[in-house]
């Protein structure tokens, strides 16, 4: 479909700022909204939601279903009398600009339990029900990830194929009567938590819509191995008898890195979804039009192909791309759900057929304004050749803020970049020039991470491609965005009538 003319700012909850180590749903997200609403902007972007594993990353979740409960807001649960004062007094010192995850969890996961154990206790019935409807409209994905969750935590946290009891890992019907009974508790907190996040979660979005704000989600096309989904539904994914991935996602060498990049995602068996009138996707695209109004979907390529690599290689370089059904997939998701508030995340090897499948369905594709500027080639990402039917970027969460991007550049490219965007000297604005570029262009949508907003630099870079550890962890402050920046956005956008 073709969206309206507008404008926004990519940002992750976590990124919010906040005492509590990381980013949540409670008052600081409400005044980010406020901030939207001052600044005139449309659109709040945000990146998976999902609970975080190793690594931190929300492209890698422990369910393509549930909330993260880190975002879980600790003074909203004090208003609603699941928490008191003392037990948020404790003390404990957190960076306000990176998340420390490590310490997160430990200040934080003892808290959420105490909630619980206080929800229990107060045996609210009105509160009780509230909860037991939550649970039956949910039950089609909440009963395997509490499970999941519950005995993963009682196997010290390893990966559902290690867990010591094989019976569980093959998912044996009186293996699983024996944990249900066994974890209820465990498992009735995990509940608990799915609850609590998305009765925040919805409220949150609930105020942004009310004042004209929409909220863009995002779909990873692959979902982790270790995950609800992978342990729940193996017929799912191309796993061998002992439930290991046969071939696994990745991309072929590109901009960001010589040798591919491995992700180790299991591969779909297009085939099983195919016979089953692909099910399970309707069900994950109709879960996330309830987390937001947009879905933005990662890697939107790998269904026209993907890129399939042997599971015991260490890079992605000997990988084959494979046909994937997009068409019939879309048209089957379209057919359940009506129109689809799509974007297509087409960025990477791209090919007729990607493009096909995106055209088909008027799915507007990105274009990232940093890979405009290659002085040696024309690039389409230049903006006087988008189409309306576009979603620009000045960057993403895997590229530099703008103004990082500015200083390392090939001084060709940069010059290029000055000549085209009129840049009459280096400094301070740099990143200005780049978000009226977008805001100017005839793209439908342009979005800009807040950092370039702010004009940060590569100190408050979200994700490196390739790189292990220390992602997702960069933190705005507050009193940062301000009345001045939030009217000098206003400006732009109403000049270029977004």
């Amino acid at each position: 479909m073709e969206f309206s003319r507008s404008s926004g700012i990519l940002l992750h909850p976590t990124s919010l700022p906040g005492k509590y180590g990381i980013g949540e749903l409670g008052k600081e997200a409400y005044e980010f909204v406020d901030f939207l609403i001052l600044s005139g902007q449309k659109l709040w972007q945000t990146f998976p939601l999902g609970p975080t594993g190793y690594g931190d990353s929300p492209y890698q979740c422990f369910s393509a279903f549930a909330g993260n409960p880190l975002l879980i807001s600790l003074d909203n649960l004090k208003k609603e009398g699941l928490l008191t004062n003392d037990d948020l007094s404790v003390e404990e010192t957190f960076d306000n600009n990176y998340i420390d995850y490590g310490k997160v969890i430990n200040f934080k996961m003892p808290l959420l339990k105490k909630a619980y154990e206080n929800f229990k206790s107060k045996n609210d019935t009105l509160l009780n029900s509230k909860f037991e409807i939550f649970c039956e409209e949910n039950k089609q994905w909440l009963e395997d990830y509490a499970l999941y969750r519950a005995v993963k935590d009682h196997f010290d946290g390893k990966c559902w194929v290690e867990w010591d009891d094989k019976d569980i890992v093959f998912r044996k019907p009186e293996s699983i009567a024996h944990y249900t009974h066994e974890l209820k508790d465990e498992i009735n907190y995990r509940k608990f938590l799915q609850y609590i996040f998305f009765k925040q979660w919805s409220e949150l979005k609930a105020y942004a819509n009310r004042n004209g704000i929409k909220i863009i989600g995002d779909i990873p096309i692959f979902v982790a191995f270790d995950s609800s989904d992978a342990w729940s539904h193996p017929e799912l994914f191309l796993f061998d008898e002992e439930r290991k991935p046969v071939k696994v996602a990745g991309v072929p060498p590109d901009y960001f890195s010589a040798t591919g990049q491995l992700w180790g995602n299991p591969l779909y068996n297009w085939d099983y979804i195919k016979e089953h009138n692909f099910e399970w996707w309707i069900n994950r695209v109709k879960a996330n039009l309830k987390l937001s109004d947009i879905i933005r979907i990662d890697h939107f390529r790998g269904f026209a192909a993907y890129w399939a690599v042997p599971a015991n290689e260490d890079t992605a370089i000997n990988g084959e791309w494979v046909p994937a059904p997009g068409k019939e997939l879309f048209q089957a998701i379209r057919d359940a759900l009506g129109k689809l508030p799509i974007i297509a995340e087409d960025l990477g090897v791209i090919t007729p057929d990607v493009e096909e499948l995106r055209d088909y369905f008027n799915f507007p594709g990105m274009k990232i304004l940093q890979f405009a500027f290659d002085s040696k080639d024309e690039s389409n990402h230049l903006p006087h050749i988008y189409s309306k039917n576009t979603c620009v970027y000045t960057g993403t969460h895997d590229n530099e803020p703008i103004i990082g991007w500015y200083t390392n550049a090939n001084p060709d490219d940069r010059e290029f970049a000055k000549k085209y965007l009129g840049i009459k000297k280096s400094g301070y604005d740099v990143h200005w020039e780049f978000i009226t570029a977008a805001w100017a262009s005839v793209a439908n949508i342009a979005i800009s991470p807040l950092q370039d907003i702010l004009g940060l630099g590569n100190d408050s870079r979200m994700n490196t491609p390739g790189k292990a550890a220390g992602n997702w962890q960069w933190r705005y402050i507050k009193g940062q965005l301000n009345k001045k920046l939030a009217l000098k956005l206003k400006d732009l956008t109403k000049l270029y009538f977004r």
